[in-house]
């Protein structure tokens, strides 16, 4: 029983395997059916014109079953060449006494011949008979596009089929391994990560003849070379050479063919999936203020500007975003900032690259001045900057802008924006006007701390008024002064009403001035009117009694 299975599976594996390939024939020819015997001979290239049909004759009473197929004929190991098959099943009456069939290719000339049938003698000479013929000698090439054309002969008009046959290409692995128009090689590498090389093998190489090599750059059509080349001898034992490498770019690959005439050629691209490799070269002209990139291989691909948060998200800038396949890209009119960066998205996956983050190419700070709180703006360059007073709840991180002002600074100057106050949740926002992608940076002063908070934002171009910063720390200011007032007269009123209790204590002067402090300094305690350090006890009833007077 396991015999008979294991039979069963290997007559099984070879029925798929001859399927896979093309069949084979030892040589070609012309077979008839019993009882008719064939001749073949060349067509003639001018036909007369066509005889009408015998009554009764028609092409589908004729022709019956006509098929086309590729087989293949062998000479050696390498050496097998491809034929079409026509083979067709005919009602033959006694009027046709042969067959003109052509072949015809785009690009070539037709191809006809004659198969003239001669019957046996103890046929009837009238009536139709069942016969079947085969020819195979009409030689192919890989991949062809055939058309076929079957007449009788003679040449009745009206009677005649036609049909097309698509020869298998050099994919299938049966002719790649057979038939020399289709033997491409196989190669493999090695890489060399620290040396920066390739060491390509060549296997299944055409016999009895050299192979090329070469490094190339591969287009959406062709694969340019780079000039890297070599030749493999046939008679070397080990066929390989080795390819130094700049950087491992997906287009980069190696192409080999055989050093004949039209050879096909076969290529592997050993970093097809190292697009990350791509996102460099990024360049900045600080003169004409340009952001420009341009991809060392062809890639689909969306390119993009970003402002790099804290936490590492890259926050798309609107409008700044463009499609790219091979030209090169430019983003003019930027800021050049530590944290503006540019984003590259191909299929699902994204890249960042920041081009200023190591560069030093900041234009600008807005930072603290000489003063004792103050705020200004300084620039390596001529520009114009919009500023304004946002709030930021502790909880959020957004900044909601009231009013803005336009700053303009000139080059390698510093512009003080008088604003020698103390923020309550408020922060400064400052960006370029004068370039169509800036990084807007966000200065933020902790309620009554004098520690600062700098971070940065992303915006487009645009300007706002100051009148709203001006207006809130107005009303800051006035309702301190209206508290400190307040404070000022009830003290000065509870101060003469002591007084007025010590008038009848009689001491010396000594006693009497210490009685008075002993009940003047409680009421100097408070922080208001103390908001340095506390004075010594004389002092306080000095300022006492200047306030009582």
């Amino acid at each position: 029983m396991i015999l008979f299975v294991a039979l069963l599976m290997s007559s099984c594996c070879l029925g798929l395997r001859e399927a896979a390939g093309v069949e084979r024939i030892e040589r070609c020819g012309t077979k008839c059916s019993k009882g008719l015997r064939c001749r073949t001979k060349p067509d003639y290239f001018f036909h007369p014109p066509c005889e009408s049909s015998p009554e009764g004759l028609s092409s589908s009473s004729i022709f019956r079953n006509i098929s086309l197929s590729t087989v293949m004929r062998c000479e050696g190991r390498q050496k097998c060449s491809l034929h079409l098959r026509i083979k067709t099943a005919l009602q033959l009456p006694k009027s046709v006494d042969g067959l003109s069939i052509c072949t015809i290719t785009a690009g070539m000339l037709s191809n006809c011949q004659i198969l003239s049938f001669k019957r046996a003698s103890k046929d009837p000479e009238t009536g139709l008979k069942q016969v079947e013929v085969e020819n195979n000698c009409v030689e192919i090439s890989a991949g062809q596009h055939v058309r076929v054309t079957i007449k009788t002969m003679p040449s009745y008009c009206g009677i005649t089929w036609t049909g097309t046959h698509a020869a298998p290409d050099c994919s299938s692995n049966d002719l790649q391994r057979n038939v020399p128009e289709c033997i491409t090689g196989r190669l493999s590498y090695d890489e060399n990560p620290q040396r920066k090389e390739l060491r390509v093998s060549v296997s299944d190489m055409l016999e009895d003849y050299n192979y090329h090599l070469r490094l190339c750059k591969k287009d959406f059509f062709i694969c340019a070379g780079t000039g890297a080349y070599a030749l493999v001898k046939k008679e070397e034992p080990v066929k390989s050479a080795t390819f130094p490498f700049s950087r491992p770019l997906p287009c980069l690959c190696m192409e080999g063919w055989s050093a004949v005439t039209d050879a096909p050629r076969v290529q592997i691209c050993p970093f097809k999936d190292r697009v990350e490799e791509l996102w460099f070269g990024i360049t900045f002209d600080p003169l004409e203020e340009t952001l420009s990139w341009e991809p060392a291989c062809p890639v689909s691909a969306v390119v993009g500007l970003c402002q790099e948060r804290e936490d590492g998200v890259c926050v798309d800038l609107p409008h700044a975003s463009q499609n790219v396949s091979r030209a090169k890209i430019s983003f003019t009119k930027v800021d050049p900032h530590p944290r503006l960066c540019m984003k590259f998205t191909a299929g699902a996956q994204s890249w960042t690259r920041c081009p200023f983050a190591d560069a030093g190419f900041e234009a600008w700070e807005l930072r603290r001045g000489d003063g004792h709180q103050g705020v200004e703006i300084w620039s390596r360059v001529t520009a114009d900057f919009s500023v304004g007073v946002c709030v930021n709840p502790a909880e959020t991180d957004e900044c909601k802008v009231t009013e803005t002002h336009t700053v303009h600074v000139e080059k390698q100057e510093a512009v003080g924006l008088s604003l020698d106050w103390k923020f309550c949740s408020t922060c400064l926002q400052a960006k370029r006007l004068d370039v169509e992608f800036a990084a807007t940076v966000l200065l933020c002063l902790d309620d009554f701390n004098e520690s600062w908070r700098l971070s940065t934002v992303i915006s487009r171009r645009g300007s706002e008024d100051l009148t709203w910063a001006v207006l809130t720390v107005g009303v800051c200011l006035s309702g301190i002064i209206m508290v400190t007032l307040v404070l000022h007269i009830l003290l000065t009123v509870h101060l003469k009403m002591k007084q007025r209790r010590n008038e009848g204590c009689s001491s010396k002067k000594q006693s009497a001035d210490s009685a008075a402090i002993r009940c003047v300094v409680p009421a100097f305690q408070t922080p208001v009117l103390s908001p340095d350090s506390p004075d010594p006890p004389s002092r306080n009833t000095e300022k006492a009694i200047l306030i009582s007077d």
